[in-house]
């Protein structure tokens, strides 16, 4: 006699495979975006490399002219594989999958914004292209600074310090200050005489850039290489987006330097018989922009503008650098306070990132015998999170459903069998 219960099992089980079991399974995730399929999403493997990928665009003046028996420095290598991650390869405007259209008005050749909480890249635009960082590379010599020098250290500037090209600050040679008094002066007013005199300290021009390049590399700074202390165009200077981006991260997390960028107006007492120097800070988003944290501004005929700047929002912090950037038809601090918006928009929109600010693989590719950094990890440590059970709740749910099927499919053929037997 055929059995009914194995045949109302073999239904059962195949209506809940049918319908029911894929309802329980968990969706297949998304491919990743396929760089160059929009000029949003950065540069197809096939595309050429981007315009400024090795080296700045040519200077338009003499500063880059190297020393008599001196030569420009080749470009330095491009690495393989984009740092950061694969869509940052990408010479156009990098954004989340159905981010809005940008801000009108921007006239940078490529900027980042990134959180400077987690690492995460929001948005960019040619983050690795090679260009001049102006002022900017003073967040590489304050970084080296903060790492080397005391706060309360003296420094007693030479004639040559005091007389660099300006912008200066005003330091006379000869007079006692102290580091933490020279460092408002440099990032508030981005003084070159504090540049030089902080390079003299650090035992002279040559040493000091040694230095800066060195850490550049140690954090991961793959794209620059620093020629001078203060920013001034030299030979073979270049940096970029991504690099000053990585830069302002590590130095934000210095208590000294973080106090500086967010000072306003600051007094250096009078020295040595010298006047006290009022120093007031050139980013004029600071007391303007909601949140403002404090940043960085730079300038030179073959860098143009170049911008840092980070803000916070809803327990948010991110961080703007811009490069190559003009001052028409939008003042170049409007343009950095309308990326922040922008990107501030698309993290409360929770868009996914497009990159990373990733330094950790290079940390350990010091040289021997080099000095410690003190520099935190990109992001606060956090407890490593629970691991996912390999089971997962769906596996669950499946065991579940077919332990029911097996216990309904064992009743029904009892009470057959109490049937058969009654009859």
């Amino acid at each position: 006699m055929f059995c009914a219960a194995p045949r109302s099992l073999r239904l059962l089980v195949a209506t809940l495979a049918v319908g029911v079991l894929p309802a329980l399974a968990p969706p297949v995730a998304g491919a990743a975006p396929v760089a160059g399929a929009s000029p949003q999403s950065g540069r197809s493997a096939q595309a050429p490399p981007c315009a400024a990928a090795a080296a700045p665009p040519a200077a338009v003046d003499t500063s880059e002219k190297p020393a008599p028996g001196q030569s420009v420095p080749p470009p330095l290598p491009v690495p393989a594989q984009p740092v950061g991650g694969p869509l940052l390869g990408g010479c156009a405007t990098i954004l989340p999958p159905g981010a809005p259209p940008l801000p009108a008005g921007d006239t940078a050749a490529s900027w980042v914004v990134q959180n400077l909480d987690t690492g995460d890249v929001v948005a960019a635009k040619d983050p690795h292209a090679r260009e001049r960082p102006a002022s900017l590379i003073k967040t590489l010599l304050a970084l080296v600074v903060v790492t080397e020098l005391k706060p309360d250290q003296i420094v007693v500037p030479t004639k040559e310090d005091a007389e660099q090209e300006c912008t200066c600050v005003g330091i006379s040679a000869g007079a006692p200050y102290t580091v933490d008094q020279l460092l408002h002066g440099l990032l508030m007013h981005s003084g070159n005489d504090v540049a030089h005199a902080f390079a003299t300290a650090l035992g002279g021009v040559d040493v000091a850039v040694g230095k800066m390049n060195r850490l550049a590399a140690r954090i991961g700074a793959t794209d620059t290489r620093a020629a001078t202390p203060s920013g001034l165009d030299g030979p073979g200077m270049s940096t970029s987006a991504y690099d000053l981006s990585l830069i302002f991260h590590y130095a934000m997390k210095q208590q000294e330097f973080a106090q500086a960028v967010a000072t306003k107006a600051y007094t250096i007492p009078a020295t040595g018989g010298k006047p006290p120097i009022p120093v007031f800070n050139d980013n004029k988003l600071l007391g303007s922009y909601p949140g403002f944290l404090g940043g960085k501004t730079g300038f030179t005929n073959d860098a143009r503008h170049t911008y840092v700047g980070a803000a916070e929002r809803d327990g948010h912090r991110l961080a703007v650098v811009m490069m190559r950037a003009e001052q028409r038809p939008t003042l170049v601090v409007a343009q950095a306070g309308h990326l922040l918006d922008y990107s501030f928009a698309l993290v409360d929109a929770h868009a996914p990132p497009v990159g990373r600010i990733a330094y950790e693989a290079l940390v350990a590719t010091a040289p021997p015998g080099a000095p410690p950094l003190n520099v935190a990890p990109a992001a606060a440590a956090k407890p490593a999170p629970a691991k996912p059970d390999p089971f997962g709740t769906t596996g669950w749910i499946l065991t579940l459903v077919v332990a029911v099927i097996i216990v309904v499919g064992f009743t029904l053929r009892h009470r057959l069998r109490r049937q058969r037997d009654a009859a």
